[in-house]
């Protein structure tokens, strides 16, 4: 007696290629939502600078960093038992309210305007993150950290302090280890989706902090390495 076998009808193929293709669009989707997500999150950290900015001016009329009262008449020598500190390099106190964020953005200095800068705005209310004075090795702790772990900071954007040569404005803000596909998709959403030109270019990635920064050659979208990371600076 013969013996029948059995397997699947063209319909029941057609139903499991219809479920397999749902599920991969659902992941594709879900991959695409999450991109997205992360870079909001960047397209955030460099619209809130000026409103810590803004928002410190208008309650003391002052640079934050750059503030040569906020010690005695603006925050006071302490606020919550956290020790206010008044900028002592580079070029201070002569250079402390002259109107420009003094330092290097990525400045291992924690005295420089540029680090304390973040104090000032975080003790003013405008701003989450530490307020402890940092210490010398603590000064990366210190500075914000963006969605993938690296570190924002802030600078003048003359064209002496840039740190992209040719970006300048009233200020430079930096966010550093941005995957070159989040850095595209972010260059598209805020500028004018080249990486090389407009308020907000990429430069090969910085990891460390430095005394002073040497200007550094844009990346071009074309030259972006999806899978590499990126420091992306905006001027404002």
């Amino acid at each position: 007696m013969k013996s029948r076998q059995s397997g699947f009808t063209l319909v029941e193929i057609a139903i499991v290629l219809v479920i397999i293709g749902l599920l991969l669009g659902g992941v594709l989707k879900g991959q695409e939502l999450i991109n997205s997500a992360k870079v909001k999150n960047f397209a955030t950290d460099f619209r809130n600078i000026p409103l810590f900015i803004y928002g410190y001016q208008d309650k003391f009329k002052a640079l934050p960093g750059d503030d040569s009262a906020v010690a005695t008449t603006h925050l006071g020598t302490a606020v919550g038992g956290v020790t206010v500190v008044l900028a002592t390099t580079p070029g201070s106190p002569a250079a402390r309210g002259n109107g420009v964020i003094e330092g290097a953005w990525n400045s291992s200095v924690e005295t420089d305007e540029t680090i304390l800068f973040w104090q000032h705005v975080r003790l003013a209310g405008l701003a989450a993150g530490p307020t402890t004075a940092p210490a010398t090795a603590g000064v990366l702790d210190f500075l914000p950290k963006n969605a993938d772990g690296g570190f924002i900071g802030i600078t003048s954007g003359s064209s002496t302090a840039s740190p992209i040569t040719g970006l300048t404005g009233t200020y430079v803000v930096c966010s550093t280890s941005i995957l070159g596909k989040y850095a595209k998709q972010l260059d598209v959403t805020m500028d004018d989706g080249n990486t090389s030109t407009g308020s907000l270019r990429a430069m090969a990635n910085v990891t460390a902090l430095a005394a002073t920064t040497t200007p550094a050659a844009a990346v071009a979208s074309s030259a972006i390495d999806d899978a590499t990371s990126y420091t992306m600076c905006m001027a404002l």
